[in-house]
């Protein structure tokens, strides 16, 4: 596996990583705690060191008590990133982004993931109302004193976020997550210029564009699952026509999934890249990008 530095945290991770939204059971399948055990073991086996999940991934911080529960005997060995905010599952509403209900999402999530530290504590996907907040910051800067939190983070919810990207310095944030893969390019252009100049690590999410680079759909698919809200029916067929244009640059041979997230990895500019899981073999599908072939 190779590994590559996270921006000015000096973090060496993996560069391809977990991402832990399906262990919420909205992607069609849910998952016992000895199915994450084999998932995160055989992860690690692989040279995987970086997970990322959130507290609303599932009722009640269940994707972080599954992952917290496989890892509890080795949490040294993984670089655990979680956010905070982005919580459409209780009546708090805008709330859910006020430094007070933070702290309360900041404990939980503590306890959930059975660590007395996160690495990396993102903000989720917030407008720039929630995100311009001192008092937040403020808080969450005094958590990272406290030996809480590590390094502070913004999972941006669209690249063309600029007021959020070149504040970052400002608020002590130290690393973006963005969408960025084969057929949405944006970050490119609005958050790795500024990424680069501010020394600023880079996760890419959603290498796969939710499943329409594994080369397993066509125009006529219908989701029944969480993607049915995030790719609707009146524009897939043109997503899905994207998606098969860009895998014409897949080597014979090579697996889908395996290209696309490699490609994102063709940009030194990417740190590390979270590909969803649901099984062990998409797991090392998904490792095999990461993998130094002169190893």
């Amino acid at each position: 596996m190779q590994y590559r530095r996270l921006g000015r945290t000096e973090l060496s991770v993996s560069v391809v990583g977990v991402g832990a939204w399906q262990l919420a059971g909205v992607w069609g399948k849910t998952f016992e705690q000895s199915e994450v055990d084999s998932i995160l073991s055989r992860a690690g086996e692989l040279g995987i060191n970086f997970i990322d999940t959130a507290e609303c991934y599932g009722p009640d911080h269940l994707s972080e008590r599954l992952i917290g529960s496989a890892i509890a005997h080795q949490r040294e060995r993984w670089i655990v990133a979680t956010k905070f905010g982005h919580n459409p599952g209780n009546d708090l509403g805008d709330e859910n982004y006020g430094p007070a209900q933070v702290l309360i999402q900041l404990e939980d999530s503590l306890r959930a993931l059975r660590t007395d530290y996160i690495d990396l504590y993102q903000l989720h996907s917030a407008p720039d109302e929630h995100f311009d907040n001192d008092d937040l910051w403020t808080m969450l800067n005094k958590q990272v004193d406290a030996g809480k939190i590590r390094f502070l983070g913004n999972s941006l919810g669209r690249p063309k976020m600029q007021q959020q990207v070149s504040k970052s310095r400002e608020y002590g944030i130290s690393v973006l997550q963005t969408v960025y893969n084969a057929i949405t390019r944006r970050a490119a252009k609005f958050v790795f210029p500024v990424a680069s100049e501010m020394d600023l690590g880079v996760i890419a999410r959603a290498p796969l564009a939710m499943g329409l680079l594994s080369g397993k759909y066509q125009r006529e698919h219908v989701f029944d699952d969480v993607r049915a809200l995030f790719l609707p029916r009146n524009n897939l067929s043109q997503r899905l026509d994207a998606a098969h244009e860009a895998l014409k640059a897949k080597p014979p041979g090579v697996n889908a999934a395996t290209w696309a997230i490699a490609w994102c990895l063709q940009n030194p500019q990417v740190g590390t890249v979270i590909p969803g899981i649901k099984s062990l073999a998409q797991l090392e599908l998904n490792a095999l990008a990461g993998i130094d072939a002169s190893a």
